[in-house]
């Protein structure tokens, strides 16, 4: 929908492609394959579904399986501002997020092992500080 290729994401991304139900990336969480798991962006649908342990979507199956198994989430939410403007797929356009998205953050918040970051920014600082806490750092040369 915005012309951007696949291809040109999986050289700094790993993609996922769900055909499993979800079952196989989430049985990675079981494995110990994660430290952390990122929802990035997430849209108001994503955080509803979030908020109301509604799993039913890969990034919502992952994020409740990573709270029931103690393991970080970062959700880096879309509509968090009173006016919030947002690239459609052929101009810019200004979204007024109504109430009930706001309470919806205020749901995810409350989730136990749950982060909310509201600006790139804030993501890449929590971000930061979870990686120093486990010793890690940075490696943008790998996915």
């Amino acid at each position: 929908m915005y012309g951007v290729r696949l291809e040109s994401l999986r050289d700094r991304f790993r993609i996922f492609r769900d055909k499993s139900a979800s079952s196989v990336p989430v049985g990675t969480l079981y494995e110990e394959h994660y430290h952390t798991l990122v929802v990035a962006p997430a849209t108001s649908n994503t955080v509803a579904k979030c908020a109301f342990g509604i799993s039913d979507t890969l990034p919502t199956n992952m994020f409740a399986q990573a709270g029931k198994l103690g393991i970080p989430s970062y959700v880096f939410a879309c509509d968090t501002e009173p006016v919030v403007v947002t690239r459609a797929p052929h101009d810019w356009v200004v979204l007024r997020p109504r109430r009930i998205e706001f309470e919806n953050l205020e749901r995810l918040r409350a989730i136990d092992h749950c982060s909310v970051a509201c600006s790139i920014a804030e993501l890449e600082a929590a971000l930061g500080a979870r990686l120093q806490a486990l010793s890690l750092a940075w490696n943008t040369s790998s996915s």
